[in-house]
C-alpha cells in the first residue's frame, strides 16, 4: 500500500537533506578509508532506510516499488557506496525472502532486517557461475532435516558484514547449460555463524570504496531444512524475480548520479572561464550537457514507466532489462562527459568527479551485465515474433 502524499514527500524531503548535509561531506574521506563511518550507519538504521521495501506489518517501511524508485533517485546523488550499507536489505538480500519466504521465515527474519540489525547478503555469483546464473555449483545435500551446503561464493557484496545470507545452491542435476540446470537449483535462508562458513578478505575494487566485497567459503554447512526459500528446485526462479525488482532500483540509483553529474557539471562551466568566458558560453560545453540532460530525462522517463507497469501487474521482463541497459549506459556516458568538462580538474581526486567515473562503472556489470540486458531484451522481442 502506497504512503500518503504528505508521508511520503516528508520522506523524500528527509531522504534529500540527509544526503545533502550528511552524507555527500564525507564522500572524500569514505573514498580514502574505505569505511562507512559507525556513526552514519546507526542514523540510516534510526531513519529506517534499512526496510523501506520491507512490509510494514514486519517493522518495515512497506513503500510500493515507484516510491522506492523514487528514493533510489535520491539516494543516487551521492556517492554509490552509501546506498550499500543498507541496499542489500532494500533489495537483493531481503525480497527473496518477502517474496517467497513462509510465515513463518518472514517472522523471524524480516522485521530484525527492516531494523538494520540484521544484514543481508545475496550469495548467486561464483568462480565459474556470473552471467550464467543457472551454471551454479555449490551444492546443496539433504541429510536428515538439514541441508550440508558447500561451494564458494564470489564477488558478494556485504559478505563482511552480513548475518543473513540468500544463497542459492544446486539440489538437482548437474550444472550445465539449459533449463534442466535451472531447475536443480534451490534458496535458502544461511545465517552467518553456522560452521563451516567463512568470508574472505575484502577485495581491492576500482571504485566505490567503502561498499566492500568478499567470498563466502562453505564446506558442508548445515542448514535447517526449513530455510530453504520455497520448493526444491524454485531458486533461480525467485532470483530472477528478485534481480528484476533489483535492476529497477539499480536504474533509479543510475540517474541519480546522473543528476548530480550534471549538476556539478553546470556550476563547474558557469563559474571556470576560459579565453575570457564562461566554460558554459562555448556551445561544444552545451552540446555535452546537453546530451547528458538528454540521455539521462529518457532514462528517467523509462525507468518510472516501467516501474509503475510492473506495479500494475504487467510482465514487463523485457522493458525492465532495457531500463537497466539503458540507465546504466547513460550515467558512464554522462560521467565520461563530466571529466571532460571539467578538464584537468576533472582527473584530479580533489573535485570527486573522477571518483564518481569509477564509481558508476560498476553499474553496467552488476545485477546482470549490460551484454546479458541485452540477450533479455532481443529474447523477448523474438518470443514475442
Amino acid at each position: 500500500m502506497a504512503l500518503d502524499p504528505e508521508t511520503f514527500a516528508s520522506l523524500i524531503d528527509t531522504v534529500r537533506r540527509f544526503v545533502t548535509e550528511r552524507l555527500r561531506p564525507l564522500e572524500n574521506q569514505v573514498g580514502e578509508e574505505d569505511r562507512i563511518p559507525d556513526d552514519v550507519v546507526a542514523e540510516m538504521r534510526e531513519l529506517g532506510l534499512f526496510g523501506l521495501s520491507i512490509p510494514e506489518d514486519y517493522g518495515g517501511v512497506g513503500l510500493t516499488l515507484t516510491e522506492e524508485i523514487a528514493v533510489a533517485l535520491e539516494l543516487g546523488r551521492t556517492s554509490p557506496a552509501f546506498r550499500s550499507v543498507f541496499g542489500t536489505n532494500v533489495g537483493i538480500g531481503s525480497q527473496g525472502l518477502v517474496m517467497a519466504g513462509s510465515d513463518a521465515q518472514k517472522r523471524e527474519w524480516l522485521p530484525r532486517i527492516a531494523s538494520g540489525e540484521i544484514v543481508t547478503s545475496f550469495a548467486l555469483t561464483e568462480p565459474a557461475a556470473g552471467s550464467d546464473s543457472a551454471g551454479v555449483e555449490t551444492k546443496a545435500v539433504l541429510d536428515g532435516d538439514r541441508y550440508l551446503l558447500s561451494g564458494t561464493k564470489r564477488y558478494i557484496t556485504n559478505a563482511d558484514k552480513a548475518h543473513l545470507f540468500t544463497v542459492m545452491a544446486r539440489t538437482g542435476g548437474p550444472a550445465s547449460t539449459g533449463k534442466s540446470a535451472a531447475s536443480g537449483v534451490s534458496a535458502f535462508l544461511v545465517p552467518a555463524g553456522l560452521p563451516g562458513l567463512s568470508i574472505g578478505k575484502p577485495e581491492r575494487k576500482m571504485g566505490q570504496q567503502g561498499a566492500h566485497v568478499c567470498d563466502v567459503i562453505m564446506d558442508d554447512v548445515p542448514v535447517p531444512a526449513a530455510n530453504r526459500l520455497g520448493a526444491e528446485g524454485e531458486g533461480f526462479k525467485i532470483a530472477m524475480r528478485v534481480l528484476d525488482r533489483g535492476r529497477l532500483h539499480i536504474s533509479a540509483v543510475c540517474i541519480g548520479v546522473a543528476e548530480r553529474l550534471i549538476a556539478d557539471c553546470i556550476d563547474y562551466a558557469t563559474t571556470r572561464k576560459q579565453f575570457g568566458k564562461a566554460l558554459s558560453d562555448f556551445q561544444l560545453i552545451q552540446g555535452m550537457l546537453a546530451d547528458s540532460q538528454t540521455e539521462t530525462l529518457a532514462a528517467r522517463a523509462l525507468t518510472l514507466d516501467v516501474a509503475r507497469r510492473k506495479e500494475a501487474g504487467e510482465g514487463v521482463t523485457m522493458e525492465i532489462a532495457a531500463a537497466k541497459y539503458f540507465a546504466s549506459e547513460t550515467v558512464g556516458r554522462v560521467a565520461d562527459r563530466a571529466v571532460q568538462i571539467f578538464g584537468g580538474a576533472g582527473y584530479i581526486a580533489d573535485y570527486g568527479i573522477e571518483r564518481l567515473y569509477r564509481d558508476v562503472r560498476l553499474f553496467r556489470i552488476y545485477e546482470g551485465t549490460s551484454q546479458i540486458q541485452q540477450v533479455v531484451i532481443a529474447r523477448e522481442m523474438l518470443r514475442g515474433s
